[in-house]
């Protein structure tokens, strides 16, 4: 049974959190510590994450590998604040295997001589690829003038929003291999939908913020052991249930929004315990942040009629699409020795059309070799693969999509995996579950504050507007800061207070680290030499 709303201080607010990934997670965080009642939904059976994902037979499982980049500076100061010392691994390196064997690795930036960006990225790694010749390499230059041009006013980057990926890519000139080589096995797992299905805007964003914005912003570091769940989430959650004003409803669905039809504000949230089937109302809401993607928001406003004509946007955001994963873990009966620890899969035919990703836990979590067997002891290797755009993938049977990886995809990359047998799997689907940013999408994309007040959108596929943040695309970091500002918006708004009429406490939200001086020099150059040109009808040919 999931807990119920516990009674709630009459002198404080009350705002119902729907989404317990990163972006709900920070909103309620920032709520609590304001002062301000929460009830946070959400259909997973602990989001609070102090029960840990198992398989069948008691060993840990997790949805999606997901690593942490140089620049999650809020993500990093809610670690300092939890007093979490040892989470993560050191940065490693990761490497790109295609049928023909080894494409290329990524260093550890962050360890060479450092250098202005992107120069200090070719030095970096001008003999780590072993396939691509130099003059395709060269021929991303293109790309850099088009970032430089992206942000220099809302018009020009919504033109580059209603463009795809890979047209940009061929209009700039940018080769054939290099494309499908390395920028489309990179957005198959950045964005995880090929170049042709993805906004030219968003694609650069994305590449920008991970690759280009500073020599080490590629650098990545990994859970060292656990699940992000057990070793982020559950200290927040513990903290924030202490405080006596976070009420959990786990295993439990939001079905509808309810409105004061007088005054157009929120009134009540509809939800049902997926154990029992049972509805129940929860009332005397004075707000509500939706921190779900595409699939959740457009299932809550099918069922809110009377938010369909108040908040059109929403009902706009819930059409868009959504991506399909597939998460696999095999325990196996020998270890492989594979070089780097995190691994991407390209152009590989049984891949169907999915990006896809293999991670050595033995080598990341080698600490906790005990816990990675649920306790037994540990007799090899232990590998997490996942698959993204996995429409096709998630069709296969279990066993088939395990014999996929075991027959077509790991021994091709290392053939030690030729020798290895699997002792146990798991596969676990996720439909709909990663936002499509499609071209022309940013238009229809959730707004941080919406139409009416009282409800606010949290996420990364949420456009911020002047509260717009530096960290872009999939991101942790944005899903987490967008739920700290979601939440700040509701404090500014003055439609929630804390206990005892305490003064609005805003969550600090940190940027990233500031651009470097040769991007700021060349993206005013840009907006001197263009504008005018505009101003004539005259723009980039490649957006002409």
């Amino acid at each position: 049974m999931p807990e119920q709303p516990k009674a709630m201080n009459a002198e404080a607010s009350h705002v119902v959190v729907i989404g317990a990934g990163w972006a709900g997670w920070g909103a309620a965080k920032a709520l609590c510590e304001a002062g301000v009642c929460v009830t946070l939904i959400d259909g997973m059976s602990d989001p609070t994450g102090r029960t840990a994902m198992r398989t069948a037979t008691g060993k840990p499982f997790e949805a999606g590998t997901r690593g942490f980049w140089r620049d999650y500076p809020n993500i990093n100061a809610l670690t300092d604040e939890l007093g979490l010392t040892d989470v993560f691994t050191e940065f490693t390196t990761s490497a790109f295997w295609s049928p023909a064997g080894l494409e290329a690795t990524a260093p550890v930036f962050g360890d060479g001589l450092q250098l202005p960006s992107p120069l200090g990225q070719a030095m970096a790694t001008i003999k780590n690829f072993k396939r691509l010749p130099v003059a395709d390499r060269f021929s991303i230059a293109g790309l850099l003038v088009a970032m430089l041009d992206l942000n220099r006013n809302e018009a020009t980057f919504r033109r580059y929003d209603a463009i795809d990926a890979l047209t940009l890519f061929r209009q700039l000139g940018i080769s054939e291999r290099m494309i499908d080589e390395f920028l489309r096995p990179i957005l198959l797992v950045g964005l995880f939908k090929p170049p042709e299905e993805l906004s030219a805007a968003v694609t650069m964003e994305l590449l920008y913020y991970y690759a280009l914005a500073h020599q080490d912003s590629f650098d990545v570091r990994w859970m060292r052991s656990g699940s992000i769940a057990e070793q982020l989430i559950a200290p927040l959650a513990e903290r924030l249930l202490d405080s006596g004003l976070l009420t959990v409803l786990a295993g439990t669905l939001a079905t509808r929004l309810n409105l004061d039809h007088s005054s157009e504000a929120t009134q009540s949230v509809e939800v049902r315990s997926q154990a029992t089937g049972r509805s129940s109302v929860i009332d005397d809401v004075d707000a509500v942040v939706l921190a779900v993607g595409a699939k959740g928001m457009n299932s809550l406003m099918a069922q809110s009629p009377g938010c369909r004509d108040v908040l059109p946007e929403l009902v706009a955001a819930g059409s868009l699409g959504a991506i399909d994963v597939v998460s696999v873990r095999l325990w196996m009966d020998r270890y492989v020795a594979v070089a780097d620890p995190a691994n991407v899969f390209s152009r590989f035919g049984a891949l169907q059309g999915a990006g896809a990703t293999f991670f050595m836990l033995d080598q990341l979590q080698n600490a906790d070799q005990d816990a990675l067997w649920g306790g037994g002891e540990p007799q090899g290797s232990v590998v997490a693969s996942d698959f993204y755009n996995a429409t096709a993938i998630a069709a296969l049977s279990d066993q088939e999509i395990v014999e996929t990886l075991l027959d077509e995809l790991l021994p091709e990359a290392v053939p030690g995996f030729r020798f290895a047998q699997v002792l146990e799997f798991e596969v676990r689907r996720y439909p709909g579950s990663v936002s499509l940013f499609s071209p022309g999408s940013f238009n229809q994309r959730p707004p941080l504050k919406t139409a009416l007040p009282s409800v606010v959108c949290a996420g990364d596929w949420v456009r911020m507007g002047e509260r717009e943040h530096g960290a872009k695309g999939l991101c942790q970091e944005r899903a987490y800061v967008c739920g700290l500002e979601a939440a700040n918006a509701l404090l500014r708004s003055g439609l929630v207070r804390g206990a005892n009429a305490s003064p609005r406490h805003e969550h600090p939200v940190r940027p990233i680290r500031p651009e470097e001086p040769q991007v700021l020099l060349g993206r005013a150059l840009n907006k001197l030499v263009m504008d005018p040109l505009e101003a004539l009808g005259l723009r980039w040919p490649w957006l002409a």
